[in-house]
Formats: C-alpha cells, sequence, structure tokens
C-alpha cells in the first residue's frame, strides 16, 4: 500500500484552509497530493490511503471539492480527539441552545444572534453553506468562537480575553475537552482525566501530561499509528513542507520514501538534518527536470529521481479563434519591475501595429486592491512615457450614453486577470492567443495549460514545456518579444504549426504518460 501524507496546511499552522463562503480565495487548493490522489483513485493503481496531519474539521468537504470524496483517510486529530465518525452530517444553528428571546438577524455575509437587543452571537457558514464557526459576544466583545465538525459536532473552542485569544480546546465528539493549546507559548496540556488517544478504535495512553509543542504531540500519536498499522513493505509519499519535515526526518529515515518536491518548495528548506531524509529515501519526484541538479547539489549526491508534473495534458484547444481580439497573457507576480515598465511601454508601442492585440496581465494574487494597483501602475508608467494613459483604464460595469464614442476612439488594451483556483485559471487560458512569461519563476500550470490549448508561449526561463522555434520562443531580452508576437499573431500558418507541435508535446504529459511514470516508480521503490 502507498500512504500520502500531504501539506494541507493554513500557512504554518496545524489546521485547514477552510474558509466563510463570501471570501475570496486567496491559496489555490491543488497541489501535487491533491493531483496524485485524484490519479491513484481513478485507475485504480494501487490502494492507498491519505494520512493528514491537520486539524481538519471540513476535512468531507475538501474531498468533495477535489473530486475524491470517498478518498480512505487517517487523520492525526481525529485519532487525538478519539472521533470515529466518518460520515457528514448536517447541523444546523437552530439546533444549538439559545437563551430566551434570541432573535436571528440575516446579513449578507453571516446570521447575527441579538438578546435583549445585545449582540449574542455570530454565525459564519462555508463555501457549501454548512455552519463552520459561532462567535459568542459579551458587551459587544468577542469571548468564544466554536469551531463546527462537518459530522455535525462542536469540534473545538478558543477562548478570548479582551478579543486576545488565550487557549483553545479541541473536543471529542461528546463536548469534552481531550488537549488544550495555549497561545501565550504554545504549550499543549492532556485533560488528564481523558488521558487517551484512538488507534484503530484502541485506546492509547499519551505518555506525558504536558507538550512544548503541537509538533512532539503529533510525533507521538503519528509514530505510534505506523508502528501499528503499516510494515516494512508500505511506500510513503512525503509532501516535503517546512512546517513537518522535522517530524517526517524522525519517523521516516528507515522507511521506504518517495520525496515530493512542488513549485517552490526546495527553496524553502535550509536546515541541513533534512539532507539525511533525501540521502536515504527511495526516490524524488520533482515537477520540472530544471530542479534535478539543484536537489542533488543540495543532497550532494546523486538520487534518484524523476520530473513527474502535477498537472496533466487535456486536449482543448480554447476559443482564441472564435474572437475578434488577439488576447496576450503575460504573467506578473514574480517579475522585475524595471521589466515590467519596459513590457508595458513595448506593448503600448506593439498596439499601433496590430489594433486587434490586447495584453491580459496575470495575478494569483488575490487582495481586493490588486486589479486597482496594476492598472494605476500602467497608467504611470504610460504617463511617464508620453502614451495614452486611457489605453488602462478600468472597465466601467455601466456606462453613461454621452460616453460611448470617446470610449470607442481609445479602446482599452490593458487588462487584469485575477485568478487563484485551477479553475478560474483554465478559463482563462481558453480565451487567450499567446502567453508572454519573463518572470524569474514560471508557472508550470500555466505553462501546462498552454500546451493543453494550444498557445504558443514566449519565456525567459529554459524549461522542458518550451521547445525553443515549435510551441514557443525562448527570449533572453524583451526587446525579442515583438518579432516573436509577428511571428504568431500575423501568420495563421505559424499558429497553426504551433497547435500541431503542442497536440503532439501533450502526449508525453497526459494522465497515460503520468501513469506509466509512477508505476515504474512504484516498481522501483519496491525492489529497493
Amino acid at each position: 500500500m502507498i500512504y500520502f501524507i500531504p501539506s494541507w496546511y493554513h500557512g504554518n499552522e496545524y489546521k485547514e484552509n477552510e474558509q466563510y463562503f463570501f471570501a475570496r480565495r486567496t491559496v489555490t487548493e491543488f497541489d501535487d497530493t491533491v493531483k496524485q490522489v485524484q490519479m491513484f483513485n481513478r485507475n485504480k493503481i494501487m490502494d492507498y490511503k491519505i494520512l493528514n496531519l491537520s486539524y481538519s474539521p471540513n476535512f468531507r468537504h475538501f474531498l468533495h471539492r477535489q473530486s475524491v470524496f470517498h478518498a480512505p483517510y487517517w487523520s492525526c486529530f481525529d485519532a487525538i480527539q478519539e472521533i470515529k465518525r466518518k460520515q457528514i452530517d448536517i447541523l444546523s444553528f437552530h439546533d444549538l441552545m439559545w437563551p430566551e428571546h434570541t432573535e436571528f438577524v440575516y446579513t449578507q455575509f453571516c446570521i447575527i444572534a441579538y438578546v435583549n437587543n445585545q449582540k449574542y452571537a455570530e454565525i459564519q457558514f462555508g463555501e457549501d453553506g454548512n455552519m463552520i464557526e459561532v462567535f459568542l459576544f459579551q458587551s459587544e466583545i468577542m469571548v468564544r468562537k466554536n469551531i463546527y465538525d462537518d459530522r455535525g459536532f462542536l469540534s473545538a473552542t478558543i477562548v478570548y480575553d479582551s478579543e486576545t485569544p488565550v487557549y483553545k480546546q479541541y473536543l471529542n465528539e461528546n463536548g469534552v475537552w481531550k488537549i488544550c493549546q495555549f497561545y501565550e507559548d504554545g504549550h499543549i496540556e492532556v485533560n488528564p482525566d481523558n488521558q487517551f488517544y484512538l488507534i484503530n478504535n484502541k485506546r492509547v495512553k499519551f505518555v506525558d501530561i504536558k507538550y512544548t509543542t503541537m509538533d512532539s504531540l503529533i510525533e507521538e500519536v503519528f509514530s505510534t499509528y505506523l508502528d501499528e498499522m503499516t510494515d516494512s513493505t508500505d511506500i510513503f509519499c512525503l509532501a516535503m513542507h517546512t512546517l513537518h519535515h522535522d517530524l517526517l526526518e524522525n519517523l521516516f529515515t528507515q522507511r521506504k520514501t518517495i520525496l515530493s518536491f512542488y513549485q517552490n518548495r526546495m527553496e524553502l528548506f535550509e536546515d541541513a538534518e533534512l539532507k539525511s531524509l533525501i540521502r536515504s529515501t527511495n526516490y524524488c519526484i520533482v515537477d520540472s527536470k530544471h530542479k534535478i541538479r539543484p536537489l542533488e547539489k543540495y543532497a550532494e549526491k546523486i538520487l534518484p529521481i524523476v520530473d513527474i508534473t502535477p498537472f496533466d495534458t487535456r486536449a482543448d484547444f480554447g476559443i482564441s479563434q472564435q474572437l475578434t481580439v488577439q488576447n496576450i497573457l503575460v504573467p506578473i507576480d514574480s517579475i522585475e519591475q524595471s521589466k515590467l515598465e519596459s513590457l508595458i511601454v513595448l506593448f503600448a508601442e506593439y498596439f499601433e501595429k496590430n489594433e486587434t492585440a490586447r495584453v491580459h496581465f496575470f495575478t494569483r494574487n488575490a487582495n481586493w486592491d490588486r486589479i486597482d494597483s496594476v492598472l494605476n501602475f500602467v497608467r504611470d508608467v504610460l504617463k511617464v512615457n508620453g502614451l495614452d494613459e486611457r489605453l488602462a483604464r478600468k472597465e466601467e460595469q455601466f456606462k453613461a450614453e454621452f460616453d460611448l464614442d470617446e470610449d470607442e476612439k481609445v479602446p482599452i488594451k490593458f487588462f487584469v486577470d485575477q485568478c487563484v483556483d485551477e479553475l478560474s485559471i483554465s478559463k482563462c487560458i481558453r480565451e487567450q492567443r499567446i502567453m508572454v512569461d519573463v518572470t524569474t519563476q514560471p508557472d508550470l500550470y500555466l505553462q501546462i495549460s498552454c500546451i493543453s490549448s494550444a498557445i504558443p508561449q514566449i519565456v525567459s526561463f529554459r524549461t522542458q514545456y518550451v521547445h525553443n522555434g515549435n510551441n514557443g520562443f525562448i527570449v533572453e531580452d524583451v526587446s525579442e518579444i515583438p518579432r516573436c508576437l509577428t511571428y504568431y499573431l500575423d501568420n495563421i500558418t505559424n499558429w497553426n504549426k504551433c497547435v500541431i507541435y503542442s497536440y503532439e508535446l501533450s502526449k508525453e504529459y497526459n494522465t497515460a504518460s503520468l501513469i506509466r511514470k509512477w508505476k515504474g516508480v512504484m516498481k522501483q521503490v519496491e525492489q529497493d
């Protein structure tokens, strides 16, 4: 069996990323483990199980969003809290005990409970309409936050003093606290009257009554699970992450492991002790070939490494040919300011040669003012260089009739596409004619999506996904970009050649190809 240990954390905390239904998602939920679980779930490659170390009271909703609702899993916090339930259950706020004469006021974002005209509680809901948190107030000051599990019970409670969190209690299904985490120094205390956690429906006593950190408590419970429930033939696929890499180093040096390095995780490691885990691993998986050499340099030895992209290609040629404009996608999140300024001027001048061209600045930054700040910057650059600022004015949802003539004279040429999750990115990509990525950290998902949609790519960073002169160009300076744009946007023959080449290239990264690579890795690990 293969066990997947994900890095589904909220920053550097052992908790989920669940958020309120009205909040814009600030981080994507998709990562290497999500894709790996999807692949093993759909293609029956091998028996698998997820080992989740994060506190995740809404874990079932997360699995549903990733289309792996029935994936088998073990939760470390379920073991700590002695929770046996597996099925989602409906819990309404009406089922809670409220004081007499409580009045509920329904707002656009939450439900507020008033008692004797004073704010008593605030009820918050998740993306699926499930109750996830209830804030309790005294004299308009928050004194407690209750966190609810999607299986229909109170999971944890946080007590506040002057709106500052003091401690957090994790509860069992009957509302009895199991462990208490204090925010001042982070130490954990175990309920002396209930000193047990659950492994395979058997109660195991905690070694200590007090732990200095959450890591040490999780390590004890996780270690017991590994000893009791796994054997020497099992394989563990570890998603590398700074939060848990010390814990993994302690527990997995002597086990069969596959280390998964995804996006920028490799650059996060500065701990020399991690080298022992990397050196002892059976296999390393990276998402791009250009990461193989840096990883071997860090480990100071030749490693068994294979590049397996977490994103598979799918033939979806988009709708750019059906549009009357030619959209140019330009990622900007990790671009140098001087280079962005040069691009803005370059595109403004290119618009004079190609009236149908439009630039779409692509950003994963979810800040509410991100679009305005980018457009303001573009206008400032245009103004300084004596160019028309109106090329980057913001689209108005409602326009007065007397403004229509003026707008038609100077059409908007600069747009900002704010995409966080992969669904919105895919929708954006389908409308693009070409991508220009001169950032220092290329977005792997964008490059794979461009292959799937047969979109030419002009890049400055050499990767295996752009073959110079075939499905795009690799440029050393931004001054080369106009020539590349002309090559693809002014000549449909060249663009069609890219479509054909991208279709053939996509076969190297489709689901069948990824499965073959995974089977090769599994066979090698099993033989070690």
